[in-house]
């Protein structure tokens, strides 16, 4: 708990959707740090925005517990391929799938990338979002708000509903909701909202597929110091970023990883329809 930087952080700004190795402090992904123990020992698994910040962090804990791993991206291709390192170095298989996941046929076709690699899926993250900030409503575009969505919740809906009946009995969702699902930012008005459905999908999904024995939650990070956070906050915010948590600074990716691990872990099954804060101490009720 004490080991990790704190604020304030150098002031930066990147172009969207930002950068690993631009960063400083450069985020933990736990590549000296996370130990596997087998406990998803040869699970297909899919990652969305798995080339860096949390998804490269759950990527490696992943692949360090046994499970191959697909990554879904955009465009960051230098952060992908040293994801995809991270995954084989730790001896399991690697998929990189770049392209926009908020056009359903990509989402599809993501989907059936990883089962030709994999055959099936165990495992799937919906982890990748999009956000801006706004200090006004005039200020954000149609456009805008109708981006967040489509990235932020409605590839979840085209990603899930292509990977379920390749998902057996046990097998497991995943959802990245926020504690801007409970404690919106006011500038972060569309994002905090496609996170509140996200939290929503999350419980209803989750009764949905009760009856073929696939658990679907979600984890609900606080602040955590990825490329989003350069690449769509003033560089002010940046340099302050976290310090409003009671433990006073931004987490590493490194320390959102575990929750994940868990919940696809056979030692959680009986946890679904539930959302797991990773916040800092900040509440999530």
């Amino acid at each position: 708990m004490t080991d990790h930087p704190t604020p304030p952080y150098p002031e930066q700004q990147q172009p969207m959707p930002g950068r690993t190795d631009a960063m400083t402090p450069r985020p933990d992904h736990g590549e000296d740090s996370y130990v596997g123990h087998d406990r998803l020992l040869d699970r297909k698994t899919l990652i969305t925005g798995g080339d860096s910040g949390i998804g490269r962090a759950v990527a490696l804990a992943y692949a360090r517990e046994g499970a191959d791993v697909a990554i879904a991206y955009l465009d960051e291709h230098d952060d992908a391929a040293e994801t995809k390192r991270l995954i084989e170095q730790a001896g399991r298989q690697a998929v990189l799938i770049p392209g926009d996941i908020s056009d359903p046929a990509h989402a599809r076709a993501v989907v059936d990338r990883t089962i030709a690699a994999f055959g099936r899926i165990d495992v799937l993250v919906n982890n990748a979002a999009h956000q801006a900030t706004f200090a006004e409503l005039t200020d954000i575009a149609d456009e805008e708000w109708q981006r967040t969505f489509a990235v932020n919740i409605h590839a979840m809906f085209y990603l899930a509903k292509a990977a379920v009946p390749h998902m057996r009995a046990g097998a497991s969702i995943i959802n990245t909701t926020s504690i801007n699902a409970q404690s919106p930012n006011e500038q972060l008005l569309a994002y905090a909202t496609t996170k509140g459905a996200i939290h929503n999908f999350t419980a209803g999904l989750a009764q949905m597929l009760a009856e073929r024995k696939i658990r679907v939650n979600a984890v609900a990070p606080g602040p955590v110091w990825t490329p989003l956070i350069p690449s769509t906050m003033p560089a002010d915010k940046v340099a302050s970023f976290g310090e409003n948590t009671p433990l006073g600074r931004a987490a590493q990716p490194a320390e959102l990883a575990p929750p994940y691990v868990m919940l696809a872990t056979d030692e959680a099954s009986y946890i679904t329809a539930a959302t797991i804060p990773v916040t800092g101490g900040r509440p999530f009720l």
